[in-house]
């Protein structure tokens, strides 16, 4: 199986200046304020895209599926940075779920050598992009410069599906 046969086989379009492709697969018909209480997604990164750094005002929990590991970088309030690898390797520290707390900073790659992964993501309340805010470069590196080989890898122009 190939990225193009996912992306095929789900019907996946182009997530926008995050970058990766994405699918909705549930949003809850329940409102609080106007606002869905839950979502969930398929994402699927490829060797030649990367989640571009961005903050969530909710919770969102990972999920890995099928392929490759990915390389989630979480730059914290304190000015830390958390590294997890989502994968299938217990063994070798992978996990296959993972959770990022509202506020922090997050973006993702596939390992080095990787060719695609297939992701899913689920969130509460449900993802809105007013509580999206992506993430500005020289502003990231200014705050947390023990993580700029990340923050570099992680920010600029996506690829264009």
């Amino acid at each position: 199986m190939t990225a193009q046969d996912v992306i095929r086989l789900l019907d996946m379009v182009p997530l926008g200046q995050e970058g990766g492709m994405v699918k909705e697969t549930w949003k809850s018909k329940k409102k609080d304020h106007g606002i869905s209480e839950g979502s969930a997604i398929y994402y699927l990164l490829t060797e030649d895209s990367f989640s571009h750094l961005h903050r969530l005002t909710g919770e969102e929990v990972y999920h890995f599926y099928m392929g490759d590991p990915v390389e989630l970088c979480e730059l914290m309030p304190d000015g830390s940075t958390k590294l997890t690898v989502l994968g299938t390797d217990l063994f070798k520290g992978q996990v296959p779920q993972h959770v990022v707390e509202g506020g922090v900073w997050q973006g993702s790659r596939l390992k080095e050598g990787g060719k695609w992964a297939l992701l899913g993501t689920t969130m509460c309340p449900a993802y809105s992009e007013k509580e999206y805010e992506h993430g500005n470069r020289e502003e990231l590196l200014k705050k947390y410069p023990d993580a700029a080989a990340y923050i570099r890898k992680l920010t600029g122009e996506v690829k264009d599906w």
